[in-house]
């Protein structure tokens, strides 16, 4: 594996600098372990000899990352960030937060580390690999084990039963058995953590795992879920397995006069693959629960929404999608108007993803490719059709001419919504004021 541990050269050229001022320096963490499985990463990090103020004093441009924990970011010629940070030893810690004191060995600042895959340190000038407690053994034998006693780590920071889940997940390793029991009893206590820390986590497992619910089911049969997302406790299999099924990018069918060809962007399917997992949240309100967790409000407003109109359709969409050659235009864009047409989309992503892993558990539910149809021509006809009242051809003022004002002016626009909903063609000023003069006259006015 250690062929593998060719670090780019603003990496060396970091640790030369460093090295030459007289201070070892080491590579540490992800980029090290994920090296020497052969993936690719660019957050090389560095553990360093030097204080904080003496790597800002070699350094050109540095950003103060975490100057209390010894942590500078330090910019290369590739624009760049990579983290310097002073050998440390942890004095006390809350289970959130530590204190720590500088002056440490590596083998100390290893010590300190999470996981023997994380404990792994690189000699980028004479190659040395440093590996105290034997993570390149786990590596080999796809295993996430804690540094020395597992209930110690974890009670240090109890973040890190999290980390384990997604380490274990985005590698397809197994959680060592004393390391699972010390999750175990950690999850009681992971309410100590921010909801800022544990968005974070949920975030990236959506981004960097490739099957979240491996990950979400842990920390369904750990108790993670019922201490930190009680909304979330009776998550099924079919809801998690969900999430999976926005797994790659799509490709964004033409719209209007839109080139063809754009792939759904990572933090698109983020939010996707979140309004999955939240979509499951039963006995409590979504909005409340994602602002709980400190999302932000138009993320936790736009998630939410999607979750309500998906409870809304849900039912209706499935049996429409159920029938031969799937639902008519007509519905489609009355799906748009119930939705707005900037949520359709999420709304039948959302469904289409559900209905996947019900077939997949062996649950009937709409074949894929009517759905696949289906959507196309409701993205195509939501932005090609009229499905709100703006997209009429007469507004209020038209309406004024004719002696309709107040509360009437807007149940006379939804009424004509409806009739343009059905049929496209009537959308011209001519047929909707004929429209009207109809209603006016059968009304007696």
């Amino acid at each position: 594996m250690i062929e593998n541990l060719s670090p780019p050269r603003v990496v060396r050229d970091i640790a030369r600098t460093l090295e030459k001022a007289g201070f070892e320096t080491w590579c540490v963490g992800g980029a090290v372990r994920d090296a020497l499985l052969g993936h690719p990463h660019l957050d090389w990090d560095f553990a360093t000899a030097a204080k904080p103020e003496e790597v800002r004093r070699l350094f050109p441009r540095t950003v103060p990352v975490g100057i209390a924990f010894g942590t500078i970011g330090v910019l290369g010629e590739d624009g760049v960030m990579h983290e310097v940070t002073t050998f440390r030893r942890d004095v006390r810690t809350d289970g959130r937060h530590a204190v720590v004191e500088f002056g440490a060995t590596i083998d100390e600042d290893l010590a300190r580390r999470d996981y023997t895959i994380n404990a792994i340190a690189f000699d980028p000038r004479t190659r040395e690999v440093k590996d105290p407690f034997n993570g390149r053994a786990d590596l080999g034998n796809r295993i996430v084990r804690a540094v020395g006693d597992p209930e110690e780590r974890l009670r240090e920071d109890r973040l890190r039963a999290l980390r384990a889940i997604r380490f274990s997940a985005r590698l397809d390793f197994e959680i060592e058995p004393l390391t699972w029991k010390a999750i175990l009893g950690s999850s009681p206590h992971l309410g100590r953590l921010s909801a800022e820390r544990v968005k974070q986590e949920i975030e990236k497992t959506m981004d960097q795992v490739r099957c979240p619910s491996v990950a979400f089911a842990k920390w369904h049969s750990s108790g993670a879920f019922g201490t930190l997302i009680p909304g979330l406790a009776d998550v099924s299999a079919v809801e998690l397995a969900t999430i999976d099924q926005i797994a790659m990018p799509v490709v964004a069918p033409p719209i209007g006069g839109m080139a063809a060809g754009i792939p759904v962007a990572k933090a698109n399917r983020r939010i996707l693959r979140l309004i999955a997992l939240f979509a499951a949240v039963r006995g409590h309100s979504v909005l409340e629960t994602l602002k709980g967790l400190r999302f932000s409000n138009s993320d936790a407003a736009w998630i939410s929404g999607i979750i309500a109109h998906w409870s809304m359709l849900a039912a209706e969409m499935k049996f429409a999608m159920s029938s031969e050659g799937g639902p008519p235009d007509s519905v489609l864009r009355r799906w748009a108007a119930m939705t707005g047409r900037t949520r359709l989309a999420s709304v039948l992503r959302l469904a289409a993803a559900r209905w996947a892993a019900e077939r997949a558990a062996g649950i009937d539910a709409p074949p894929a490719s009517v759905v696949h149809s289906a959507y196309r021509r409701a993205i195509r006809v939501a932005y090609r059709d009229p499905v709100e009242v703006a997209d009429l051809a007469i507004d209020g003022s038209d309406l004024a001419e004719l002696g309709i004002t107040g509360p009437k002016v807007g149940q006379t626009l939804r009424m004509l919504v409806e009739t343009v909903i059905t049929e496209p063609a009537l959308n011209t000023r001519d047929d909707l004021l004929a429209q009207v003069r109809r209603a006016l006259a059968e009304a007696g006015n």
